[in-house]
């Protein structure tokens, strides 16, 4: 690809002002899926260049009960200067007082009545490793405190926080306040914010290609224009039916990160954080807890999921998750508690509500153990098949597992990659799968399950794992024994 020009100012203009529009079509999001979830404090409006919000009216989401959410954007086409000291406190252009001092005079305000306010800085521009305070920034919340407020008054923290404190004008107290407050959500690039959206509004039943994204922007960057400042359910229900956006109902969002971090985990009803609990520091070796974290605290915590929900039957599942856990989250939400599940795999949405023409048989093929009166199980969709089986069969004689047979279960036309291409696809070969094992393994006191699938298929299995036998759950950790048991499952 050639290099592009230099942007022109109206270039610059137009593109910071279409990144606002895409943050406030979040808020937007945000209040028409919380609404429908019936959220315990949903977003009632969002505010775009609010009055009587100072310089934090880029986008005001506006809740049931405080507090409430002033963001003010920054977008640049230039990554020369990061988000540090310098940048917040040197004075405007104009010689007018700083990003800080803005901020600080605004949420004096905001808060005057004694009523809290939430804050944030929405950019794309990067973090400056090398500042004393914003190097301490915590990724998860997004925050620089607690650890802002470590060190001495000599050290370069505390050196830094008095430099804060002073070009903002206030104590340093009221810094540690502000600063416990105000969120750094930064290197938002505009491509992770479509990202984000297209997340966002695919959990929230909408269509969700690039341009449905842009008709969302261009619906708030036309009422903006129209003069109007405050932006309701009323109005954002109206839009998506006239913007033909309207796919299926709202989600409550669980998000599950054992890999890596989850990009709608801020958006998320309960959020579920493993990422730094499991074993090596990348997202492609993640495979197992990291002691003396263990499988079942995992299974723990999944298994309470529902009742950290909204009373909502629609639950999107979103982050990232290996075989064991996925299948685990959807036996936490099994069919018969009248919940639907959702995942998006392939980028769009997978869920167990989509119909399908009939059950997908799936292929048996049957290999002798004697070793006990268990039933031992492999759904292969993805493997070689003779890699699979091989793997399967020496685990379980080397562990002296006690299963009389291994049944192993592949799609018709054999075991591939993108052998289930889509939703229909997937719902049709979970069932199909449950059918065939329902007789199998009646005569058995216990299922060994192996997997080998698309994680949107293991978790709309598990979805409808009922009707059989208590089984263990087995994921492959990528050791010399391959497998290990990760959870056990009633059934």
């Amino acid at each position: 690809m050639k290099p592009l020009p230099a942007p022109s100012p109206t270039s610059v203009r137009i593109t910071g002002d279409h990144y606002q529009w895409l943050i406030a079509w979040t808020g937007c999001l945000t209040l028409l899926r919380e609404n429908a979830i019936h959220a315990a404090n949903p977003a009632i409006s969002v505010g775009v260049e609010a009055d009587d919000a100072g310089n934090l009216d880029d986008v005001v989401l506006t809740r049931l009960n405080p507090p409430h959410t002033y963001t003010q954007v920054k977008y640049t086409v230039s990554s020369a200067t990061p988000v540090n000291e310098e940048y917040l406190t040197k004075p405007s252009r104009t010689g007018g007082p700083s990003i800080l001092k803005k901020i600080a005079d605004s949420w004096r305000t905001l808060t005057a009545d004694g009523i809290d306010a939430d804050l944030a800085i929405v950019t794309n521009r990067a973090p400056d490793p090398s500042d004393p305070l914003i190097a301490v920034r915590d990724a998860r919340t997004q925050l620089l405190m607690p650890k802002a407020a470590d060190g001495t008054a000599r050290s370069k923290t505390g050196q830094a926080r008095t430099r804060w404190a002073q070009n903002a004008g206030l104590t340093e107290t009221e810094l540690h306040d502000l600063l416990s407050r105000l969120r750094f959500d930064l290197s938002r690039e505009l491509t992770h914010v479509y990202e984000h959206l297209q997340l966002l509004m695919a959990v929230c039943g909408l269509r969700n290609d690039s341009q449905a994204v842009d008709a969302g922007a261009n619906w708030v960057a036309q009422h903006v224009r129209d003069g109007h400042r405050t932006l309701t359910l009323a109005m954002v229900k109206a839009a998506v039916e006239t913007l033909g956006l309207t796919t299926g109902p709202a989600h409550a969002i669980l998000s599950i990160a054992t890999l890596k971090p989850d990009p709608l985990a801020d958006d998320a009803d309960h959020t579920i954080n493993w990422i730094d609990r499991f074993e090596t520091d990348s997202e492609y070796t993640k495979r197992r807890p990291l002691a003396p974290s263990t499988w079942l605290q995992l299974q723990n915590d999944i298994e309470a999921a529902p009742t950290r929900l909204p009373g909502r039957s629609d639950v999107s599942v979103s982050g990232s998750l290996r075989l064991a856990p996925a299948f685990l989250t959807g036996t936490a939400f099994r069919m018969v508690t009248g919940a639907d599940l959702a995942v998006l795999q392939r980028g769009e949405l997978w869920s167990t509500r989509d119909t399908y023409d009939a059950s997908c048989e799936p292929t048996v093929n049957e290999h002798e153990i004697g070793q006990g009166d268990d039933l031992a199980i492999g759904i292969n969709v993805t493997v070689k098949a003779h890699d699979f089986t091989q793997d399967v069969l020496d685990y379980l004689r080397e562990q002296n597992t006690p299963a009389s047979r291994l049944l192993i279960l592949t799609p018709p036309a054999g075991p591939q990659d993108r052998s289930v291409l889509d939703s229909h696809a997937a719902n049709a070969l979970a069932v199909g799968i449950r059918d065939a094992l329902r007789r199998p393994a009646r005569s058995h006191p216990r299922i060994h399950l192996f997997l080998a699938c698309p994680m949107g298929l293991a978790l709309l299995l598990g979805h409808r794992w009922n009707r059989l036998r208590p089984t263990v759950v087995y994921e492959d950790v990528g050791t010399a024994d391959v497998y290990e048991p990760a959870f056990f499952v009633h059934a």
